[in-house]
């Protein structure tokens, strides 16, 4: 918003064309979405309360679980707020790319609300059915997908790019919409099954996302692209206001969620920031990269998938509980031990990551 006004801002005072810079707005939504995290976290923990708002725990889990019972949930809401207020008021509404990554987590977020408030409110265990979510999840992944392809102006928006290899390219054509469906929606599931201690999805969604930011500002821009010999996307620059309003939302919730967490965010946050990170490394084309910096999402996901598919096929467990980070719980690692050193994990995948912005 604060871009459109900027012009009328300036007759007022030269100061305000500091607002044309786009560093300067994603500090303005880092601050925005962390000061709106921070005012309106206690008042929505305290209305959670009221209202009975509280999380289940499983009794086959681990028992240091049964305590958690009643923390209020839900509190993605919080998180999408935030994120939703200070992109708004930062990032130039104008953006194909910022609408597409704002309303695809809006979507998702619409999504673990409704499943969130079967379970909690209505006390229905299942929730969502899982075919109403995947359907749900599968409409909002593919129209995104498809928006994104019908728009792309030039190769560069639907080409697989190559991480550490110089020139390795492979240009994808409709099979770009296939790789974006499966990119937000496998993210968005893969957070959502990382969610399952105090703060162990938030720190390392913030983490990604503000890498993503900086591929978005590298993309974007056409000298620091060139130079560091990286896809050139006119417009992917303005989902840095984005990365940076998630970083402050996500760091206010952390205030609230770390161990013992006074809040939990519940499907409504866990399904939004998995798609949001999916969908915003679309844009930046480094899908792969994801893949390396999420590794602690991915490592989870496949945890289930081998538990599944192994007690299906020989009846018996390959881990003592999926998601991964329970199987450590049950080997006896105390829960803050868990969460620091996924972590730690995630922030060497990160570097990593970052890492292919200049290894080639």
């Amino acid at each position: 918003m604060f871009v459109w006004l900027t012009p009328y801002l300036m007759q007022l005072d030269a100061g305000f064309g500091v607002l044309q810079y786009l560093t300067v707005r994603a500090i303005f939504g880092v601050l925005t979405a962390l000061g709106v995290s921070l005012v309106f976290g206690p008042k929505l923990i305290r209305l959670l309360h009221n209202y009975q708002i509280g999380q289940s725990v499983r009794d086959d889990g681990p028992q240091s679980h049964l305590s958690k019972a009643g923390t209020p949930t839900m509190g993605g809401a919080l998180i999408l707020l935030s994120i939703i207020i200070a992109t708004l008021l930062w990032s130039d509404l104008s953006n194909l790319y910022v609408w597409v990554t704002v309303l695809v987590t809006a979507g998702f977020g619409c999504i673990g609300w409704v499943d969130d408030y079967r379970k909690v409110v209505q006390k229905n265990s299942k929730g969502l059915s899982a075919k109403a979510k995947y359907f749900w999840q599968s409409v909002l992944g593919l129209s995104a997908a498809l928006v994104l392809y019908f728009n792309a102006t030039t190769v560069n928006e639907t080409t697989l790019f190559i991480p550490f290899l110089k020139d390795a390219a492979l240009p994808l054509g409709v099979m770009f919409v296939v790789l974006t469906y499966f990119v937000i929606v496998g993210t968005s599931n893969a957070v959502n099954l990382t969610d399952g201690l105090d703060g162990l999805a938030i720190l390392p969604t913030v983490l990604v996302g503000g890498a993503l930011g900086v591929f978005a500002y590298v993309t974007g821009n056409s000298v620091y692209s060139e130079y560091l010999q990286m896809p050139y996307v006119a417009g992917t620059g303005e989902i840095i206001v984005f990365c940076a309003a998630l970083l402050g939302a996500g760091l206010g919730f952390l205030w609230f969620n770390t161990y013992p967490a006074q809040v939990f965010m519940g499907d409504v946050g866990s399904l939004a920031l998995g798609a949001a990170l999916g969908v915003m490394a679309v844009i930046v084309r480094q899908e792969l990269v994801l893949f390396i910096m999420g590794g602690v999402f991915v490592a989870e996901t496949v945890s289930v998938i081998l538990q599944v598919g192994s007690y299906k096929l020989t009846g018996r467990r390959i881990f003592r509980m999926a998601p991964l980070h329970h199987h450590f719980e049950l080997k006896g690692w105390p829960e803050p031990r868990v969460i620091v050193r996924f972590w730690i994990v995630t922030v060497i995948l990160v570097l990593i990551g970052l890492a292919s912005l200049k290894i080639r």
